[in-house]
């Protein structure tokens, strides 16, 4: 049973995306993600500004007035939200965990994909896949999805991208949209192991985060028979410390903990370069599988960038 907690997020969500969906993403959603074609709808007359290569000469000569075939998009679309429940999502340092992020941004998107007339099913997975609900229609489907994302408790706490895009693989019959919401934490680069700048054990605050097989393979397969969109959360203290004296921090995935002298400058610097290396070999691997992120940190608005990326996507489908 849902405890008054998760029933009082889960509509606070319900009420903030569907308010979003319709204030702010209303069309972009649409434009981004195109149907699987065009259906003919029609033959009406012609009207002024009306493409005359759309005109039925047969029916224009039979009536003895233009006529024009009137196509429609063939609209309906699966949209698959892979999401990732592994330990280090539950790390926030803004007012929100990225685990509450990531279930903002899946009900908007699935919200935006309902108003639309899509189906949208959703993936879970740690370093195994933890929960699969099927593509459907309606609010109420989009409901269980955000409960879904708030009250499930997987059993994994590790990570493992390329098992869940390799699942999506192997059971997507039909072209879809597949939406990747995950950290995509990289191990630390090999010279930060045991170091000062790798925090003593390399690790970022919320944990590695990583199984150790390497995800852009099973990306870029993914994309030859899919629209794949990779969403990065991250927050900012992942790159940067403040200067707080000594602290403990838990491998939120491990389970492991380790002493962090944040007074020390060398420490602080070290943290965010090792930082810097893990982002630069993320980023490197996406250009691999040729896919675009888009990147979002807790705390802050999503909306924004979330649009942009559509408009990004719709705009440079037109060139």
């Amino acid at each position: 049973m849902l405890s008054a907690e998760i029933r009082r997020k889960i509509r606070s969500i319900e009420i903030r995306t569907s308010r979003m969906v319709s204030d702010v993403l209303a069309g972009q959603y649409r434009s981004a993600f195109k149907g699987r074609g065009m259906e003919f709808e029609e033959v009406r007359p012609y009207m002024y500004g009306d493409d005359i290569r759309s005109i039925d000469w047969n029916v224009s000569a039979r009536v003895g007035e233009p006529h024009v075939k009137v196509f429609r998009e063939e609209r309906e679309l699966t949209v698959m939200l892979a999401v990732d429940l592994s330990g280090s999502l539950a790390f926030g340092t803004r007012a929100q965990l990225k685990r509450e992020l990531v279930a903002e941004i899946a009900a908007t998107l699935a919200f935006s994909a309902i108003r639309s007339n899509d189906r949208v099913g959703m993936l879970l997975f740690t370093d195994r896949i933890e929960a699969i609900v099927p593509p459907r229609k309606g609010s109420r489907h989009v409901l269980r999805i955000v409960r879904d994302l708030l009250a499930f408790r997987p059993e994994g706490r590790g990570t493992d991208v390329a098992r869940a895009l390799e699942e999506l693989d192997r059971t997507l019959s039909k072209r879809s949209v597949v939406c990747v919401v995950s950290d995509f934490l990289v191990p630390e680069p090999a010279h930060a192991r045991g170091t000062a700048g790798g925090a003593g054990t390399g690790r970022t605050a919320s944990g590695r985060g990583a199984s150790g097989r390497g995800w852009e393979g099973a990306l870029a397969r993914l994309r030859r028979r899919h629209d794949v969109i990779p969403i990065v959360v991250a927050d900012a203290r992942e790159r940067e410390l403040p200067d707080v004296g000594i602290i403990d921090l838990e491998d939120l995935e491990t389970g492991e903990t380790a002493a962090f002298d944040t007074g020390s400058r060398w420490v602080r610097e070290g943290w965010t370069e090792v930082a810097q290396e893990r982002a630069e070999t993320r980023d490197r691997l996406f250009r691999k599988a040729k896919a675009e992120p888009l990147l979002l940190e807790t705390g802050g608005d999503f909306i924004g960038p979330l649009r942009a990326y559509f408009i990004r996507r719709d705009s440079g489908r037109s060139r």
